[in-house]
């Protein structure tokens, strides 16, 4: 039963990313942890922020975690490296699916948006144009971000900051799910069609009893022409999300008029180090480059 138990465990935390990756900050980086950037009645929302030192008005570029929404933090905050390249990077939690349901992730990310453009003065940093990142379900999660800013009931209240824009400008999304009707489709994976699956949770059900909710958590609905560039990037062995995901998502992008580009690791699964690489953090940081750095 304690092995049942524990393989259980491991499965909750890899499904969509979960894991997270200790990584040591720079010298010359000033760290403010657990700043409060929203309250959803008693739950409190917080980010990390960081700014190298020796760079005057730095980009901004936020994480968004991984795990299933349902676990991770923003303490695995996988674009610090960029901090090196004179980028300040925000790492936001969010509600988890044992707190709330959607639209409660997609109002607390917006909600972060809006208050680190709020908050780009006092904190010296550039947020006119904002680069996003995330990994499986934080994937998902830029991914809807950078779809969804023309959809006012996903937009919410979190944190207020109204007259501040949610938009986006550039989206990096690893192996997140964009279409939650078609990975049941696509996928031999058991586990998305559980009634305690990661899907099911964040949907208050399943996609048979909330199919508006489904497709309103979908990047793929929301396609418009002037959706933000986007870097996609997939392993090609992903049990969990199937890359078929990426594949179908970066072609209707390129359909509609939006500037995409995938990357398949062909021997990749979900997640791993090869997605940050040094060749694979050459392609992000020229990607943040040409879309965020001010010219």
């Amino acid at each position: 039963m304690k092995n049942q138990m524990l393989i259980v465990m491991v499965v909750v935390c890899a499904v969509f990313g979960g894991a997270t990756y200790g990584q040591r900050l720079p010298a010359n980086v000033d760290a403010h942890r657990d700043v409060e950037y929203g309250r959803a009645g008693d739950h409190t929302l917080k980010l990390d922020l960081y700014l190298p030192k020796d760079v005057e008005h730095p980009p901004l570029l936020v994480w968004i975690h991984g795990g299933g929404w349902r676990a991770g933090d923003k303490r695995g905050c996988r674009l610090s490296f960029m901090l090196a390249e004179g980028y300040a990077v925000a790492s936001i939690n969010y509600r988890l699916t044992d707190v709330a349901s959607f639209p409660a992730q997609i109002h607390d990310c917006k909600g972060a948006i809006r208050w680190l453009r709020a908050h780009a003065k006092a904190y010296g940093y550039n947020a006119d144009r904002i680069g996003i990142g995330g990994s499986s379900a934080g994937g998902h999660l830029v991914a809807l971000l950078g779809t969804s800013h023309n959809d006012q009931a996903l937009e919410g209240d979190i944190g207020g900051n109204a007259d501040k824009s949610s938009a986006v400008q550039a989206v990096l999304d690893l192996y997140g799910p964009t279409d939650l009707i078609s990975i049941y489709e696509q996928s031999d994976n058991p586990h998305h069609r559980q009634k305690d699956s990661p899907i099911t949770k964040l949907l208050g059900g399943t996609i048979q009893q909330k199919p508006d909710a489904a497709k309103a958590a979908s990047p793929a609905s929301h396609i418009t022409a002037d959706d933000p560039p986007h870097l996609i990037l997939h392993g090609g062995q992903d049990p969990l999300v199937p890359v078929q995901q990426s594949i179908d998502y970066d072609a209707a992008l390129r359909q509609a008029g939006v500037e995409s580009t995938l990357i398949v690791l062909p021997d990749e699964r979900h997640g791993g180090r090869g997605f940050f690489d040094a060749e694979r953090r050459m392609a992000i940081k020229a990607f943040y480059d040409r879309h965020i750095r001010q010219k």
